[in-house]
């Protein structure tokens, strides 16, 4: 028998609008931070590489924070971890408005965001919807969870121009900082009585399997590593064009309207494109549809540097783009879930994300970095279209079935 699922109070719709919520308020400022690189460096005489090196250790730090914040999760529950996330999340926002230095905001856009992200982000909404939903709400619920947080890029950014525009960049800041603490009350819907497998959520569970059993098991599952590893482009392409796009298409003479109103279409899209891999994800190979999801994404941003950049075009690419933008999320947590079961679901899905972020913090880093060399961004709008085929490869042999255990680890009888 497996473990007793996690009990909660609330219905499965409440949990699901509440998670939602939570994906899209959180996502939105982060998905906005290439709006304020040209305002804080143009103020400050900061190069863009310092700028990318700070949203860089954002992301780095997102990544080393997940898998701890996904254990306390899996363990104690994931009320306590996204209030606590919440704090950090807005606490850094606020220092970055008042970063007067580059080691300012490498501490409140790097550090403090960073951490604050890896408790209170989607990820850790889609670990408690694994735990708190019946397994047949659980594929769309991860959809609707990445959508929600898709939407928060959409509705962020024209947000934010609007505010910088109106107020300055530190005002926008400080109300993007107020917006995260709204997190809190929403938490209350994700906390759990108990915690463990649900019925039926993967392989038979272990009722006294460690984190460091577990922890073994997977990185010794060829299958979970392919995925770990296929993930970390989805990291590099989205870090790079959600900082450095804005920046990008105004070097090419566009207005800073038309670099909010992309990554707005790209937010619009990746709604749209992640419910349908919700969707997909229950009736086609997981496996086939990674695949297809990153070389849809090498195709798409081949056609875009290759054609002069112009309003439409650019709207055209947010499109393409934002469908296939976190459309990779349902697949691949679904996936650990599959392998492994719902009892660690959102600590194994943390180092999965953790691959996902080391390739969030060389996209933003070599950005940065390779612009202030080359003076483009040629060399990594390259890299992507690369990395995007090698992880469309990568994912094909994945073998989408439970983790086999030895039989010393499956439970009595």
């Amino acid at each position: 028998m497996s473990a007793s699922p996690a009990r909660s109070r609330v219905s499965p719709e409440i949990i699901v609008v509440c998670g939602c919520l939570i994906a899209l308020i959180t996502f939105g400022p982060r998905a906005s931070s290439g709006l304020f690189q040209l305002p804080m460096i143009t103020e400050y005489g900061w190069g863009r590489d310092t700028f990318g090196f700070a949203i860089a250790i954002q992301n780095l730090l997102w990544g080393v924070g997940q898998p701890f914040a996904g254990a306390v999760a899996d363990r104690f529950g994931a009320f306590r971890v996204l209030c606590v996330g919440a704090l950090l999340y807005a606490l850094g926002l606020v220092v970055m408005a008042y970063a007067t230095t580059p080691g300012l905001l490498h501490v409140g856009a790097g550090v403090l965001i960073g951490f604050g992200l890896s408790g209170c982000s989607f990820n850790l909404v889609l670990g408690a919807f694994g735990k708190l939903l019946p397994e047949k709400w659980r594929p769309m619920a991860f959809g609707a969870g990445t959508a929600a947080g898709s939407f928060g890029q959409f509705l962020f950014p024209p947000i934010g121009n609007v505010l910088i525009e109106s107020f300055g960049w530190q005002q926008a800041l400080l109300v993007f900082a107020a917006s995260v603490l709204l997190v809190m009350p929403l938490a209350l819907a994700l906390a759990t009585r108990a915690t463990g497998d649900s019925p039926q959520a993967g392989p038979a569970a272990v009722p006294n399997q460690s984190i460091r059993q577990a922890l073994a098991e997977a990185f010794k599952h060829r299958s979970y590593v392919l995925l770990v590893l296929g993930f970390f482009t989805c990291g590099f392409q989205l870090a790079f064009i959600t900082v450095h796009l804005p920046a990008y298409l105004k070097d090419a003479g566009l207005s800073a309207a038309v670099g909010g109103w992309t990554l707005a279409t790209i937010g619009l899209a990746n709604a749209v494109g992640s419910l349908a891999s919700g969707w997909l994800s229950t009736r086609m190979s997981k496996r086939w549809l990674l695949a297809w999801i990153y070389l849809g994404r090498s195709v798409a941003i081949t056609a875009f540097i290759l054609i002069p950049a112009s309003p439409v075009t650019s709207i055209l690419f947010g499109i393409s783009i934002g469908v296939l933008w976190l459309s990779t999320v349902p697949p691949t947590s679904s996936l650990v879930m599959l392998m492994f079961g719902t009892r660690y679901m959102a600590m194994l899905y943390g180092f999965a994300f953790f691959s996902h972020q080391v390739g969030g913090f060389l996209g933003v880093w070599l950005g940065g970095l390779l612009y202030e060399i080359n003076g483009n961004y040629s060399a990594v709008w390259w890299l992507s279209i690369v990395l995007g085929l090698a992880s469309a490869l990568i994912n094909l042999p994945i073998k989408e079935q439970p983790v086999v255990r030895e039989p010393a680890l499956q439970p009595a009888e």
